[in-house]
């Protein structure tokens, strides 16, 4: 997941409602097995073998991966038409795979969204060959078995598991393996394919098992996101300008103190409190697993008039802050160019992640109002990408529930707004209602993602390796 945000919860108090383990016992960093596993553990414990052994860092490109899947798709008897290679124009290392099972057409298709590409890894800043799946005490370890590769197995076995079971879904099952999900280039392959190859991938509903999140404290599930929504990315310069002179001759026009007061303002600025559906319905499901003050507060939150005091006791948690409004932060400054120099100009790298309903306009006017400065002039780095929320619709949540509590009796399903991004934002932005949702059960305090030692518990992939299946089977069917 491009600049993922997992554990987004992760500096609340789980109290009694969530079970935190007694004094004396240990906290379990290894999942307990349970009887959910797949009818055949070792197909995806392959691809997953396969996959993470094919380095697919923005440098090599995930070509080779996506021919690899579709040979296992073609191996189960897939045609060559529903297992095709789509390679950019150009870009011949940033190859595709799309695949279909085709269904009885009683309802549009669904399109699972699936990134092969992985951030870089070190073989000098890791325990083990970041590019051998390694099995240990419990866990596989390996770049991309959290994000995203473990998702990508599950997804495929589920496919390839449903092909030889002869199943015919009410609705064609789609699933789009794609690249360049992780650097956010031009030739992001969800962009691309649906720019160029929208027959292939058109379908009126999308799972994005890269957005959705699992959460574990303590060895104990906690609960499973259904991601709705994410903010969107937007960036801004801002700049102030002077004649400039000799170091020697101060004057008060320096841009660089003008800009540090601009930007000091911004710093004590807070935009406006904005729940969406989404967030509304987290809070009161949150505060399920919570006791006390902060329950309390997330119930009050979650009511159609929110109450200021709990507003301003959740904003100063930056885990809950950022649900509750819009932010936009400083990420980097320039200014001036001689040491014995005034400076001519300054500027200020502006980063927001934006509410799904705001504006650019109007983010650029609060920021304009906000740092009230006649001189500063704000242009924009990096357009908005439209990414309207995907309402958790009872239809939805029913789904995702109901195969929950088939495995998990207890666990919390959680409708989610996403701080960071996912390619989920191009699905949205095309009018596609896009859901993230995966099992792939993470610890809240160890998360590995783009990190040393990236891993998941083997008891956990294949538990999710069922989840992805079943689910996969309620949502095509009508």
């Amino acid at each position: 997941m491009n600049q993922r945000t997992r554990g987004i919860v992760s500096g609340l108090t789980f109290l009694s409602a969530v079970g935190c383990a007694s004094a004396d016992a240990a906290p379990a960093r290894t999942p307990a097995p349970s009887t959910a596993r797949p009818s055949d553990p070792a197909l995806a414990r392959g691809i997953l073998k396969e996959l993470i052994e094919i380095n697919t860092t923005h440098a090599n490109g995930a070509t080779a991966a996506a021919r690899a899947v579709a040979a296992r798709l073609l191996a189960a008897g897939f045609a060559p038409a529903d297992a095709q290679v789509l390679v950019p124009d150009g870009h011949p290392t940033k190859g595709n795979v799309v695949a279909r099972l085709h269904g009885g057409g009683k309802a549009a298709p669904i399109l699972y969204i699936c990134h092969l590409d992985v951030v870089e890894a070190r073989r000098e800043d890791w325990t083990y060959d970041p590019f051998t799946l390694t099995e240990k005490d419990g866990w596989f370890y390996g770049r991309g078995t959290i994000d995203m590769k473990g998702q990508d197995a599950a997804v495929l076995a589920s496919l390839l598991r449903l092909k030889r079971e002869g199943y015919v879904p009410d609705r064609d099952i789609i699933v789009a393996f794609t690249d360049d999900e992780e650097a956010g280039s031009n030739v992001n392959g969800v962009k691309w394919l649906l720019q160029a190859h929208k027959d292939l991938v058109d379908a009126s509903l999308v799972i994005n098992p890269d957005g959705g999140e699992a959460a574990l404290k303590t060895g104990r599930k906690l609960y499973v996101g259904l991601q709705t929504s994410e903010k969107v990315f937007l960036t801004f310069q801002a700049e102030v300008t002077d004649k400039g002179g000799h170091s020697s001759r101060p004057t008060p026009g320096n841009p660089i103190y003008r800009l540090s007061k601009d930007l000091a303002k911004l710093a004590d600025y807070r935009f406006p409190l904005h729940l969406t559906e989404t967030t509304r319905l987290y809070f009161a499901r949150r505060a399920l697993m919570e006791t006390g003050a902060t329950k309390a507060d997330m119930l009050a939150i979650s009511k159609a008039t929110p109450d200021p005091g709990a507003e301003a006791r959740l904003s100063t948690s930056i885990e809950t802050d950022v649900l509750l409004r819009t932010t936009c932060v400083a990420t980097m400054i320039e200014g001036g160019h001689a040491e014995n120099a005034l400076p001519q100009r300054a500027r200020a790298t502006i980063q927001c992640r934006v509410i799904p309903g705001e504006t650019p306009e109007s983010v650029q006017s609060a920021l304009t109002t906000a740092m009230s400065d006649p001189s500063l002039v704000l242009t924009t780095m990096t357009p908005a990408s439209p990414s309207p929320e995907s309402i958790p619709t009872p239809r939805i949540l029913g789904a995702v529930e109901q195969v929950v509590k088939q495995m998990w009796p207890g666990v919390t399903v959680l409708p989610q707004m996403m701080a960071g991004a996912s390619d989920g934002v191009f699905t949205r932005g095309a009018g596609i209602p896009t859901y993230g949702v995966d099992a792939m059960f993470d610890d809240l305090d160890d998360g590995r993602a783009h990190g040393k030692d990236e891993r998941i518990g083997v008891a956990v992939f294949d538990e999710d390796v069922e989840f992805t299946y079943r689910l996969m089977k309620v949502l095509t069917t009508e």
